[in-house]
């Protein structure tokens, strides 16, 4: 069963899409919340993010994902002009859900919290990767199906209080995507949003999910770089079985 998606203002987009498999609903969803966005702020501008902070987190990483890279990079190259940050290449992920501080997990934590996650109860999915849409902060591919993330983000949550470590934001808030560039300034988000329209008709790119990393991630000349803890590899797919011949 996948948990409820809520409407959450902090969250972007604040409603979740009306179909959570359709992947014209979702990358029209996504693209409607963009348009409607007036001003973009500085994605580096958070607070809680000290120098030299190292936090866990939960992540699904792509580098060997050659078809996503190129993609990325060519959405890079066009959108050179507006003076975003471009996410490196070895640094495109989808970030499922934080898991807290380095300070504030211990090690036995973590190996806990490992234990549990070998076990999670959701199996290997494909997702596609949209050109191209963005929010207050950045550009970003859209991503669908979104059910199977969702679960997977309600299952790493789950394993996180069973093990009693602080975790991030609920499911219901949870918004997948797959962010290409940070924006660095405050600036009109129109001219962010035309530039952005001119590589939608791009066509998507598919993504094998078998693992979800566990990392320890830090922020590094504008942008995120982590070493992996642990990789915990899903359940394996299984596949369709043949209908009964008719008779």
């Amino acid at each position: 069963m996948t948990p409820e998606l809520a409407t959450d203002p902090s969250a972007f987009p604040c409603e979740p899409p009306a179909d959570l498999d359709d992947p014209d609903t979702i990358v029209e969803h996504d693209w409607h919340a963009f348009q409607s966005v007036e001003h973009m702020g500085d994605h580096w501008d958070r607070p809680g993010w000290s120098d030299g902070q190292r936090t866990y987190y939960w992540m699904l990483t792509f580098s060997g994902a050659s078809e996503l890279l190129g993609l990325a990079g060519h959405c890079q190259k066009a959108l050179y002009d507006l003076g975003m940050d471009p996410v490196p290449s070895d640094g495109l992920h989808v970030t499922m859900l934080r898991v807290g501080r380095t300070d504030q997990v211990s090690v036995d934590q973590v190996e806990q919290l490992l234990t549990v996650a070998q076990d999670l109860p959701v199996q290997a999915f494909r997702l596609l990767a949209h050109p191209l849409a963005g929010s207050r902060g950045a550009v970003r591919f859209s991503l669908s199906p979104w059910r199977p993330v969702i679960r997977l983000h309600a299952a790493l949550a789950d394993a996180g209080e069973r093990v009693g470590i602080p975790g991030g934001r609920p499911t219901s808030a949870f918004r997948p995507h797959l962010g290409i560039a940070y924006n660095n300034r405050t600036r009109p988000a129109a001219p962010v949003i035309h530039a952005v329209g001119q590589l939608r008709s791009l066509p998507p790119v598919a993504l094998d999910v078998a693992t979800v990393e566990l990392v320890e991630l830090r922020r590094q000349d504008r942008a995120y770089r982590w070493r992996t803890v642990h990789s915990v590899p899903l359940r394996p797919e299984v596949p369709s079985q043949p209908s009964a011949p008719s008779r």
